[in-house]
């Protein structure tokens, strides 16, 4: 029904682009299977653990079976990138979400038996991750009009931040009734319902199923020319190459000192690990209290504001050079955790409006390829570095490029509001 032919009355007590996002259903359905899929996540190395802890599981083995994940993960962006912008991005998230369904019981089947089978379902799992991420980013710009993305990129997000406290707690609780092969069965129907639960979208170019023609001409053009396509789109926005350039400096500093320096301060300097706990709870709190905020802000100039938010990780790794009473530590990875949100929010916003739609699948796995990809060389680089220039150094290290990086992105033209500057203005 066109607006013109709805009854005024109706039109006016209830416009349609002022109504929630979460009463609309197609989202709903998109959440669900995001939320599943982020408890699934977030719960596998948990209950892996477990199985360390009864003995049923190497500390070694749990090294590659995580390693064999990550490697999945970062095989599959890329690929699912192009497959989601080829192809319906709904179908896209039912196969990767069927993937890893199945590939945790094949962990379950192999517990005790054979780790180099543990590894293969492990790195299926994280090929089922990886492929889900780009796709449910460009699924959002389907389902979602234009007006009310940020909010549901910020329930999107809550949703990962929840999940990031339940799913360990949840497989905690559960494993005093059920088993470590029962819990993997569990996680598999996680996935289940992340494959099969959300609708589908169809975008601007999208057939009726959601489907697309390949780019290339009708034999199609190959993975790697595509995914180069998509590379040439996001040089098309300036601000957009220097916000990932700055968000993989602060992953690949601030999370890794998050990562490996905080429980060695946590232990060598307060002696305890509630410090350690400590901050990682507020951390996660304050980046729910983040998503609230975001969901409903709107600054005049969102891209510094965001990026403001993402320079604020810089605290983190600060708050441990210096000898500060442990609740300067928890503020500061609290105030941490409000700053990624609030950059991670309008960030993706941004991608989803600015980004051709044939194109925003490949761009947010080039997103997720460089963020997430260099996070563990950090992981690696750092405890060597603390051995050999002490923990001071690098945390003071770290802390500068978390503040530098987002303040020479903020230059870039287009970072005032993270959009492509038009011609005749100048960079703001």
């Amino acid at each position: 029904m066109t607006p013109s032919s709805a009854p005024p009355r109706f039109a006016e007590a209830r416009p349609p682009q002022r109504r929630t996002v979460l009463l609309d259903l197609a989202f709903l359905r998109l959440w669900t299977g995001a939320t599943a899929s982020g408890l699934a996540t977030w719960a596998l190395p948990f209950v892996l653990g477990l199985a360390v802890f009864d003995r049923t599981l190497g500390a070694t083995d749990l090294g590659l079976l995580l390693a064999a994940r990550t490697a999945g993960f970062l095989a599959a962006v890329p690929v699912a990138g192009v497959l989601a912008d080829r192809h319906s991005r709904r179908s896209v998230v039912l196969w990767a979400g069927l993937a890893a369904s199945v590939a945790a019981p094949v962990i379950a089947t192999g517990l005790g038996r054979s780790v180099l089978l543990m590894a293969a379902g492990a790195a299926v799992a994280g090929a089922g991750q990886g492929a889900c991420r780009p796709a449910y980013q460009a699924l959002t710009a389907e389902v979602v009009d234009a007006d009310r993305r940020q909010q549901a990129n910020a329930a999107m997000t809550l949703a990962v931040r929840v999940t990031t406290l339940v799913g360990p707690s949840l497989a905690a609780l559960l494993a005093v009734f059920l088993g470590t092969r029962a819990l993997l069965v569990g996680i598999g129907l996680l996935w289940l319902v992340a494959a099969c639960v959300p609708g589908r979208g169809a975008g601007p170019g999208a057939g009726r199923d959601g489907s697309r023609p390949a780019a290339g001409g009708p034999g199609g053009a190959s993975f790697l020319a595509e995914f180069a396509d998509g590379v040439r789109e996001a040089r098309r926005h300036p601000w957009f190459l220097a916000g990932l350039g700055a968000l993989t400096a602060v992953i690949a500093t601030g999370y890794s000192a998050t990562g490996v320096a905080l429980p060695l301060v946590s232990r060598d300097e307060y002696g305890t690990e509630v410090v350690l706990a400590g901050a990682m709870t507020a951390y996660t709190a304050g980046a729910l209290g983040g998503a609230l905020l975001i969901a409903r802000w709107r600054p005049r100039s969102p891209g510094r504001a965001a990026l403001a938010g993402l320079a604020a990780y810089g605290f983190a790794p600060l708050s441990l050079v210096f000898p500060v009473h442990p609740a300067v530590v928890m503020a500061a990875y609290a105030v941490a955790g409000i700053g990624i949100e609030l950059f991670n929010v309008p960030w993706f916003t941004a991608a989803q409006r600015e980004v051709a739609p044939d194109k925003l699948a490949r761009v947010s796995s080039l997103d997720f390829l460089l963020s997430y990809g260099l996070a563990p060389v950090g992981l690696a680089f750092i405890a060597p570095a603390v051995d050999a220039f002490g923990a001071t150094a690098v945390l003071t290290g770290c802390a500068v490029v978390c503040f530098a990086a987002p303040a020479a992105a903020a230059l870039a033209p287009g970072a005032r509001t993270f959009s492509r500057p038009r011609a005749g203005d100048g960079v703001r």
